[in-house]
């Protein structure tokens, strides 16, 4: 049946199974090429019955290895032949109850979501991020960017979208290792406040802060988005939205409006799916994001439309460069893999390297980009042309 289903499906390069009785098959032909060795018989029969868990979950087991290409061919190979499958029918009528019930991130739970992933030990973190320990999309603004010069550029990026001025209070949401208030901070010469629900987030990002002789004007707190009050001239969020969970995102935007000064400017950083509205893969949602979801545009922007005073004045596309980015931060983490398996084991490697390789393959070969919106309160606080985007090195 395998055999059948793969000769079928294998058309973009060349896919060899080696099973565990010593029997060789060849599925298509060229490049890619990529090799599978099966080390249990039961392996194959768990990945058809459920391929967006079970190849996962028997990958950590060491139900299988990846042999000639390694796994991020191997993921390529995969991807390319068998496209992001979408809910139809039936299924597509039960998405709204499954997403209450797997995105039901009222603030107790998205602190135990936060914590199951962003409060594991900070030195895996820096084996594999740049100095800055920033955890998000990179701006490639020349392909020969070092990862540091790209999530500088990323920075610089936002600053502009932002149009700061010295002094202006700004709101980090989603704050993280604290990289991106410290850049505004000594950049623009704001005051800016962070919110996290990740402890060991807050502590890094605090003793940064202090290092750096910033802590009266970089303030992090451990806070929900949802409990924040006050005004704020800026907001900006990272890579925090994939976590609100689409029966909030109502919920995030009125809060956004709220927290918005009249002539303020909010910029979105979030990753989005090109494609029609799906759920989140059950593999990622177990080992990785449990209660994250990737939103469509067209859920982002129905929400934003529902909430009055808040427009959107841009939106941006960023294609490929997670996919760089996340190229890099593999590399990085199989440069300190020995190290890695002897302080937190094999299977949490063979987790960890299965996650950054099949998410570099979703923005190379699915529909995976990143969105940048816009947000004001009118038309007035940016400029008409994109021109203020524009930097002459």
């Amino acid at each position: 049946m395998i055999a059948q289903m793969l000769k079928a499906r294998i058309h973009i390069g060349t896919l060899t199974l080696r099973m565990p009785d010593g029997v060789q098959m060849s599925f298509g032909q060229g490049e890619p090429a990529a090799e599978m060795i099966v080390r249990e018989d039961a392996v194959l029969r768990r990945i058809l019955r459920d391929p967006g868990l079970e190849l996962g979950e028997t990958y950590m087991e060491g139900g299988w290895e990846v042999g000639e290409g390694g796994l991020r061919k191997l993921i390529e190979v995969l991807m390319r032949n068998f496209a992001e499958a979408h809910p139809a029918g039936a299924e597509r009528l039960a998405l709204p109850l499954l997403k209450l019930v797997q995105q039901s991130n009222r603030i107790g739970r998205s602190r135990r979501n936060v914590s199951h992933h962003y409060d594991l030990d900070e030195s895996l973190f820096r084996t594999f991020l740049d100095d800055g320990m920033f955890y998000s999309c990179a701006y490639f603004a020349r392909e020969d960017m070092t990862l540091e010069e790209a999530q500088q550029a990323k920075c610089q990026l936002l600053m502009d979208k932002l149009r700061l001025q010295p002094g202006m209070r700004v709101l980090d949401i989603g704050s993280g290792w604290g990289g991106l208030a410290i850049y505004l901070a000594e950049h623009a010469g704001v005051e800016v406040d962070g919110v996290t629900l990740s402890t060991e987030q807050l502590r890094v990002a605090q003793e940064e802060a202090e290092r750096r002789g910033l802590s009266d004007r970089v303030r992090f707190h451990l806070r929900d988005y949802r409990e924040q009050d006050g005004v704020f001239d800026r907001i900006v969020s990272v890579g925090m939205f994939e976590h609100v969970g689409e029966p909030q995102f109502g919920t995030f935007f009125r809060k956004v409006e709220s927290l918005l000064a009249p002539d303020g400017i909010a910029v979105l950083h979030t990753i989005g799916a090109t494609g029609v509205p799906g759920q989140t893969n059950a593999w990622i949602r177990r080992h990785i994001f449990p209660g994250g979801y990737i939103p469509s545009l067209s859920q982002i922007t129905h929400r934003v439309e529902q909430v009055n005073g808040l427009v959107y004045n841009d939106v941006e596309v960023l294609r490929q460069h997670y996919a760089w980015t996340l190229a890099e931060w593999y590399r990085r983490f199989q440069e300190r893999r020995v190290e890695i398996a002897e302080r937190m084991g094999e299977t949490f490697c063979r987790m960890w390297e299965f996650y950054l390789a099949t998410s570099e393959g979703s923005f190379l070969w699915w529909d995976l980009v990143v969105f940048h919106v816009q947000l004001t309160h009118g038309h007035g606080p940016v400029p008409v042309t994109r021109d203020y985007l524009c930097h002459t090195e």
